[in-house]
């Protein structure tokens, strides 16, 4: 069943149950699957046909699942933008993906202003806080929706995911994929209408959507939303609303479990505590056993390319399989490969790839990239990893050169292109450094022209105006050369091992 068609049956079956609660603002089923329903119709209206692509540039809000809904009832492409882009960034997405709509906050009104040519091609925009308000439009009773027929390769989602060529892709996730992903996830977190998910990480993202969100709504939950994180607004929450379910990267939990409060919450309902997007040290792990015995602890793995679904640890090896990222999901088969695509030996470390119901469609205008990732039905993860004796996968490394900085994907060859448009600076490497708090964080190593001057703070000003914020890097340190192999290659274990 897709998920529009859960929505609807849960609309009849718990009209009165919650669905969402924002900041004082109560949603039930009922209501939220007829605002959908009129979203839905004002893009019928419109003349919008299925797989055009709406672009959602919120804020978290429970505004933003009614818009992903509106997609999936109207057989359009919701694409959500993350909101921590520069407006360099966000015009090559909305020019690539030729989106035709946009819904976007009119606090973010400041970046789209600098894309005056690239707005002006939207056909419609709707408005969170303005004058054209998407509030309008979800309390129109004049708005008439008609069903439309989706099938499961519908092309629904579209999540732009940065690039190791520079160029974000956009990944094409269909109605197949999301509730496959909706399905995997209940089944793995033991989901049900009594759940109540607290989520502070950014919906852009596909795990906050898609790993949350939706699987609890397929679930017929209740999602429990904050704007952005908070410690001492999470903690409230978590005490005060009955949460169940809480998600939170390493960084967050380094956060909260160094409040003094966080050991006198008193948390009854409470029992699951996910964690993803990073490696959990082994001191965290403990102590959230430690102060909630009665609470599991469940680790994530996936891609966004795989909806994202991949791998999961449970509690019950939580402490002993520490590193471990878990046994393949339900209806996924997971398998570390060679070179040759061969499948290798228990301890063997070698390429991880994914294959199942909710491995991607493709690459958005991108064949080739489609081609290379995806080979005889297996996702190719660019992961290095190995499974030990017990089956248990553990990644022992990224075969790209990805820094994950407090959940946030950065791909050093992004940074690196805008160093080198430095005019002072001859070359520039980018690596991932320890961070006590993010996991790791971007350190760049630069060489200037011969003559030339630069301070790390003229460098970082040059940045900012061209990458988000978790982009730029942490360090700088001035180089004379950069290490290099015989073939010329920059050697970044070299640097990193500095």
């Amino acid at each position: 069943m897709f998920v529009s068609e859960k929505l609807a049956l849960y609309a009849k079956e718990q009209p009165n149950h919650l669905i969402t609660q924002f900041n004082g603002r109560n949603t039930t089923y009922a209501k939220f699957y007829e605002q959908a329903k009129r979203l839905a119709g004002y893009f019928q209206m419109k003349g919008y046909k299925q797989e055009d692509i709406i672009a959602v540039y919120l804020l978290n809000s429970d505004y933003f699942l009614t818009c992903y809904y509106a997609c999936q009832l109207g057989g359009f492409t919701v694409m959500p933008v993350n909101t921590k882009l520069t407006a360099t960034e966000i015009d090559y997405i909305f020019n690539h993906s030729e989106a035709k709509a946009l819904i976007y906050d009119v606090r973010l009104e400041s970046i789209l202003n600098e894309l005056p040519e690239t707005i002006n091609n939207f056909q419609d925009y709707l408005q969170v806080g303005g004058q054209e308000t998407l509030e309008a439009v979800l309390n129109d009773e004049m708005i008439s929706y008609k069903e439309v027929d989706v099938d499961a390769d519908t092309t629904t989602v579209v999540f732009y995911t940065s690039g190791t060529t520079g160029k974000p892709k956009g990944v094409m996730l269909t109605a197949g994929n999301v509730s496959a992903a909706a399905e995997i996830w209940g089944q793995a977190m033991d989901l049900n209408t009594k759940d109540r998910m607290h989520i502070i990480a950014p919906l852009f993202h596909c795990a906050a959507s898609h790993v949350f969100c939706i699987p609890v709504i397929y679930a017929g939950g209740t999602i429990v939303i904050e704007e952005a994180f908070s410690p001492e607004q999470t903690i409230n929450t978590l005490e005060k609303e009955n949460i169940t379910i809480f998600f939170g990267v390493p960084s967050m939990y380094n956060i909260l479990l160094n409040i003094p409060k966080m050991e006198s919450l008193n948390l009854p309902n409470l029992r699951l505590f996910t964690y993803g997007a990073a490696p959990m040290p082994f001191e965290l792990v403990r102590k959230i056993k430690a102060l909630y015995p009665g609470v599991k602890v469940q680790n994530l793995y996936g891609q966004t390319e795989n909806s994202p679904a991949a791998s999961t640890l449970k509690d019950h090896h939580a402490l002993e399989k520490v590193g471990s990222v878990g046994e393949p999901l339900p209806l996924t088969k997971v398998q570390v490969v060679d070179e040759f695509g061969q499948p290798l030996p228990v301890g063997q470390v070698g390429e991880i790839v994914v294959k199942g119901p909710q491995v991607m469609k493709g690459y958005l205008k991108n064949e080739e990239e489609t081609r290379r990732t995806i080979q005889n039905g297996w996702l190719y993860s660019g992961d290095l990893g190995r499974f030990d004796e017990d089956g248990l996968l553990y990644i022992v490394d990224r075969k790209k050169d990805m820094i994950i900085r407090g959940g946030e994907n950065v791909y050093p060859v992004e940074v690196e292109e805008v160093l080198y448009q430095i005019p002072e600076l001859l070359e520039g490497a980018v690596v991932g450094i320890p961070h006590e708090i993010y996991g790791e964080v971007p350190k760049a190593f630069v060489v200037l022209k011969e003559g030339k001057l630069l301070t790390e703070g003229e460098i970082i000003a040059f940045c900012s105006k061209k990458l988000a914020k978790y982009k730029l890097p942490e360090e700088i340190e001035l180089v004379d050369t950069l290490p290099r192999n015989a073939s010329g290659k920059v050697l970044k274990n070299s640097l990193r091992n500095r």
